[in-house]
């Protein structure tokens, strides 16, 4: 195959700065991971849980979009709302 071949197949997909990609990891980290753990052992309920975390997998998402609120869809984040 030719390189133009290779290039047309091929999806560009946007730049992301370092600074950018960490904000963004260590949020879905601290919502995957730290905060079950830490309302666990707090006591909290459920919902307040599933609450805390959308809220920072929204706030991830907004992170890669640069604030663009663009969660639902193509956000780039790699998920969906739906």
């Amino acid at each position: 195959m030719t390189d133009k071949a290779i290039a047309k197949n091929t999806q560009e997909q946007p730049a992301y700065d370092t600074g950018t990609l960490l904000l963004s990891t260590s949020l879905t980290v601290a919502a995957l991971i730290l905060v079950p753990a830490l309302a666990s052992r707090m006591g909290l309920g459920a919902a307040l849980t599933g609450a805390m975390r959308m809220a920072l997998m929204r706030a991830s998402s907004r992170a890669v979009s640069h604030g663009k609120g663009e969660e639902c869809g193509d956000g780039g984040a790699g998920f969906s709302c739906h």
